[in-house]
């Protein structure tokens, strides 16, 4: 019997490599359309080498980018106050004043 040639062995290889890619790739994406705290409770497990190992950023940017478009009013959201506890609503600022939402980390 005639052993397989060795290229064949390595784009068998390659295939289920870039197969187990896909999969994991495909995973992680459905992962990030996950709502946020769920999200923030899967991604606290995983390894941090994972991040270098699928394009994030790309990713999080379709994963999680909605259909707002620019000039379109921001949906309306609740945040506690850190100060009282209070729930305060963007909708109650509409029409007073503008109002500049920052989203992001201050760690």
């Amino acid at each position: 019997m005639r052993s397989t040639p060795r290229w064949k062995k390595w784009a068998i290889a390659a295939a289920v490599a870039l197969g187990v890619y896909a999969a994991a790739f495909v995973a992680f994406f459905q992962v990030m359309r996950r709502p946020p705290d769920e999200f923030g409770r899967i991604m606290a497990r995983l390894p941090m080498p994972l991040m270098m190992v699928f394009p994030f950023q790309p990713m999080w940017n379709v994963a999680r980018g909605g259909s707002l478009q620019v000039g379109q009013p921001a949906p309306d959201f609740a945040l506690p106050r850190r100060d009282t506890g209070d729930t305060v609503r963007l909708r109650e600022f509409r029409g007073h004043r503008p109002v500049v939402l920052v989203f992001g980390s201050y760690t």
